[in-house]
């Protein structure tokens, strides 16, 4: 039995990210414990660069949601993260969470060189887009906030052994079998 964290880092509630999440993990519900969160209820402040966490292997704003959430990720086996592409990245409070949370992915060696912290867990990548194909990886817009998750995860140590793209959301907001049976198979894989 593993755990599995879901983080929805979509505003929109029965959009198409969150659509994507549930399908994941109504297949991989019955042999894990899952926990899901909703990114924007989260109560957290920004980030605010002064890399403290750094030496201090924790953020030094006061405790907030980051903080909780952080706890949880260094508890979770499996990492599903889900995100709407906004200018070619993942949403801002994401972002955000992320950016809280340097020290529970990496740390660094007296030499500077990082140090995954996760490393040997996996990781699933959901992201949707309003650039329809094959725009969307040409301009780099679902292509770049699929690469701006992987490079968190990397710097982790997480091996992403899947990942979903929905191009196309702004003229069309069906989600294909062929999609909803890739989301089946990962969930069925974890």
């Amino acid at each position: 039995m593993n755990k599995i964290l879901v983080l929805n880092g979509s505003p929109r509630r029965d959009g198409i990210v969150y659509t994507l999440l549930k399908e994941i993990i109504k297949c991989a519900e019955e042999n894990n414990e899952i926990e899901w969160i909703d990114i924007y209820n989260l109560q957290m402040e920004p980030c605010i660069g002064c890399m403290k966490c750094r030496t201090d292997d924790t953020c030094v704003l006061p405790k907030d949601d980051a903080h909780i959430v952080g706890e949880k990720i260094k508890k979770a086996d499996v990492l599903i993260v889900g995100t709407p592409t906004y200018w070619g990245n993942m949403s801002a409070q994401l972002k955000v969470l992320f950016e809280r949370n340097v020290p529970v992915f990496m740390g660094e060696k007296a030499s500077g060189i990082p140090l995954a912290k996760q490393k040997g867990k996996r990781a699933v990548i959901v992201v949707s887009c309003t650039t329809p194909w094959p725009f969307n990886f040409i301009a780099a817009e679902s292509r770049g906030a699929v690469s701006a998750v992987k490079e968190v995860l990397h710097y982790g140590g997480y091996k992403v052994t899947g990942k979903i793209v929905k191009p196309g959301t702004k003229i069309n907001n069906n989600i294909s079998e062929k999609i909803l049976s890739k989301a089946r198979k990962i969930g069925s894989s974890l």
